[in-house]
């Protein structure tokens, strides 16, 4: 019986090819982006779930109690140890301190390689590795870091450095500075973990290298870079443990402070979904993306049953035929069924093929880490016979049971009619659904388009374009002033300034304040920012009132900006003169700054100071002027080595850095992009196969009105009306939603734009516009057929 249906199934589809091809490539491109995205959603939500004791597995994060609260997934040193020696809570506790973009040299080597790791360097207490799951394929476990001077590195890190080689017992030098001995070497690490660093260091030595991470004493200040993770015992509930620390506290913490600081335990299965704590995606974004495949799967089923039902009156005599040769209702639903299935078959395997060409590219262009062999995934061979079956029930069982019910002698009289397939009332409302999801995709789109643009288009109330940020290994005064000596003369090199950071960066420090005369410190930190007397100058920073910095290489003066004064309760005139105690040193306000934003449009503008502090500067700051960009950035790189030969030049322009700020609005514009003209191609393709039919239909009719003087226009129209109109309806429909829905992804942004009357217009315009193309070229060569020859036709 399968057999037979398959036979005919074939046959059919052979003898309705054009039908065959629409449904086929509709359902090819919704089957390949909901795959896609299938892989995607799993891969987050695999981020470090490998880890044997992941429920077992916790974060200490800090809440800071301010005016607002801040929150960070780090802590202050001494937390990871104090929580070991206090508590019985946990059967391991390990601390581990994040140092990106870091210098690694091979001094041993012959001519002293150099290579600079993006992702960093991790110094690790030995009790990481027995909490999460990193094995070694060389070393001991339960001995690697516990000595100082001692490393881990990756076997590709290995593979890199040392090439075929046995590392164990070679010598890494970090940063110019400390030396360390390869005491084991990692497996790689898997795609799906957030830990990305691939060289741990000894604890031991970090002391050595950032005494205020290594201090033990240190309650006061914390760092996102600084983290501790514990396994608790079984049986240890998470609420008890977060009881505890409110005596953690009490213990550690006088006065204020005492409610000011707040610790608590972070799962480890939050960690990649927090935004609060750096998380990289949230689980509303997933879901959002789990409903934009659910909308493909919808539209391209929505296209399967509006061209089925639509063949069907070419199929009825055939019914007719069956059911009077005995052919039960069961049996010719049975039959239509395996012909949806064996399309929907055909797609999936397509679908896969296009996957398996474009996954390089998907990769690349939307940045995201979905694993490159996931056809040998057993989620994704769970996922996909059941996608099967549902798009096959989905497009499949409404026309098959319409062409199962038939009668057998209205059929082959030929006098079955639209009414008998569900009508054209049916069709009207399947269009309506795909226009609906469309405009959803595309009002989404524009609204994520224009927030972008006008992130990038705002004045940020600095100077950003033409800007290069080179590093600043040491900032000793000789090599500051040979620098800047060397670069000003440089043709095309109109402002240097040495400085912590740009007014605008993702990471940055923030100390307590003590104003004036007050004996109390602020309810609020105040962001930190080091810069030398050219810092205004180089980035357009307004000076408002007051005047700039005098050169000096230690703290004495302070600028502030509006935020600061107006937190302080005090005039901008009347700040000016007064002496601010900011991380436990004091210095005179000589001037306020106006208000430039200090971070990305997420956030809001904070009060913050800058201040020379030469010995915490690490980057040069360089304006070129843009008509002799290249040239001058030639003649920068010689002077930048010379001066740092132990280091690995590189630099970054500040449009550059700002931008990925918006990374992952990027990623999302990119695939709702994407996901949207996928929709409309669908839809596309569904409405050319309507218009084909419906001209096919009405061949006779347009003959008989052309004799009677109907115009081309005329004909275009009798073929478009009907679509405009149900265009507008699913306009009245999807406005509203996706006002709702994109105000919601709004309010991720301090600074945003206002939704608009024209982002809708748009909308709607475009899809207006593409589906009158779509249906105009079918309606065009049906309006220019000869009428004589249409009227021959029926």
């Amino acid at each position: 019986m399968i057999r037979n249906y398959c036979k005919t199934a074939l046959r059919s589809l052979n003898r309705n090819r054009g039908y065959a091809l629409t449904n086929v490539l509709g359902l090819t491109l919704g089957i390949a982006c909901t795959v896609f995205i299938f892989s995607l959603v799993k891969y987050h939500l695999s981020v470090d779930a490998f880890h044997a004791k992941k429920n077992r597995i916790y974060r200490i994060v800090t809440e800071n109690r301010l005016e607002q609260t801040v929150y960070s997934p780090g802590g202050p040193p001494p937390v990871g140890r104090a929580f070991r020696e206090d508590y019985t809570f946990g059967e391991k506790a390990a601390r581990i301190y994040v140092k990106r973009e870091r210098l690694i040299s091979l001094p041993h080597s012959s001519d002293n390689q150099k290579f600079l790791e993006e992702d960093g360097v991790a110094f690790a207490e030995p009790d990481f590795f027995h909490i999460l799951d990193f094995p070694l394929v060389q070393g001991d476990k339960n001995t690697v870091l516990t000595n100082p001077n001692t490393a881990l590195i990756t076997e590709r890190v290995a593979k890199k450095y040392f090439g075929d080689t046995d590392p164990m017992g070679k010598i890494i030098r970090l940063d110019n500075k400390l030396n360390f001995r390869i005491d084991g070497i990692l497996r790689d690490l898997p795609e799906n973990t957030d830990r990305r660093q691939e060289i741990y260091l000894s604890y031991g030595n970090l002391k050595d290298y950032n005494p205020w991470a290594g201090n033990d004493n240190n309650w006061l200040s914390y760092a996102d870079e600084l983290q501790s993770f514990v396994l608790l015992k079984p049986g240890v509930l998470p609420a008890t443990v977060n009881q505890a620390f409110h005596d953690f506290s009490s213990k550690y913490y006088e006065g204020n402070y005492v409610k000011e600081w707040r610790f608590r335990l972070q799962p480890l299965s939050d960690i990649h979904f927090n935004p609060d704590f750096d998380g990289k995606v949230t689980k509303q974004s997933l879901w959002a993306l789990s409903l934009i495949a659910v909308f493909l799967i919808i539209t391209a089923s929505v296209n399967f049953v509006n061209l089925a039902t639509a063949q069907a009156l070419n199929r009825a005599k055939e019914i007719g035929i069956r059911k009077t040769l005995g052919s039960f209702r069961k049996q010719l639903f049975w039959q239509f069924m395996v012909e949806t299935a064996l399309i929907v078959f055909i797609a999936i395997v397509l679908a896969f093929m296009l996957l398996y060409w474009a996954l390089p590219l998907l990769r690349s262009v939307f940045e995201v880490p979905v694993m490159s062999i996931f056809f040998y995934d057993y989620h994704l061979l769970i996922f996909l016979p059941l996608l099967f079956l549902l798009i096959t029930f989905l497009s499949g069982a409404y026309p098959g049971l319409v062409l199962a019910g038939f009668q057998p002698v209205l059929a082959l009289k030929g006098k079955i009619s639209e009414r008998h397939t569900g009508g054209f009332s049916l069709r009207r409302g399947l269009v309506v659904t795909q226009f609906t999801i469309s405009q959803l995709l595309i009002i989404g789109t524009l609204v994520i388009a224009h927030q972008i643009n006008f992130t990038r288009q705002t004045d940020m109330g600095f100077t950003r374009d033409a800007i290069v940020i080179l590093p600043l290994p040491t900032g000793d005064k000789s090599t500051v002033s040979t620098l800047r000596s060397e670069f000003s003369r440089l043709a095309g090199v109109e402002r240097v300034s040495f400085c912590t950071q740009a007014p605008a960066s993702e990471s940055g420090n923030s100390f307590e304040i003590v104003y004036d005369t007050r004996t109390e410190k602020e309810n609020y930190d105040v962001v930190f920012k080091g810069g030398d007397e050219q810092y205004l100058s180089t980035f357009g920073l307004e000076l408002l009132t007051g005047r700039n910095l005098h050169p000096s290489d230690t703290v004495r003066e302070y600028l502030i900006n509006e935020t600061l004064a107006k937190k302080l309760g005090v005039s901008n005139d009347g700040v000016i003169g007064k002496n601010a105690i900011i991380n436990d040193t004091k210095g005179t306000i000589v001037g306020v700054v106006k208000d430039f934003h200090n971070q990305s449009f997420h956030t809001g503008i904070d009060p913050l100071c800058i201040t020379t502090q030469s010995n915490w500067y690490n980057r040069i700051a360089v304006k070129i002027n843009p008509s002799n960009l290249r040239r001058t950035l030639e003649a920068i790189a010689p002077v930048w080595k010379v001066t740092f030969p132990n280091h690995v030049y590189e630099y970054d322009f500040l449009d550059d850095q700002i931008a990925r700020f918006y990374e992952q609005d990027y990623r999302i514009l990119r695939l709702v992009q994407t996901f949207a003209g996928i929709a409309i191609i669908i839809g596309c393709l569904g409405l050319y196969g309507l218009v084909s039919f419906m001209t096919t239909q009405k061949t006779k009719e347009v003959g008989v009105r052309k004799v009677l003087g109907a115009s081309i226009r005329n004909i275009l129209w009798l073929y478009g009306r009907e679509f405009v109109r149900l265009l507008l309806i699913a306009f009245l429909i999807a406005a509203p939603m996706a006002w709702w829905i994109m105000n919601s992804w709004l309010e991720n942004f301090i600074y945003r734009i206002n939704i608009g009357a024209g982002i809708f217009i748009m909308a709607v315009a475009i899809t207006l516009v593409i589906a009158l193309l779509t249906v105009g070229y079918r309606s065009l060569k049906a309006a220019l057929m000869n009428p004589v020859k249409s009227l021959k036709t029926e």
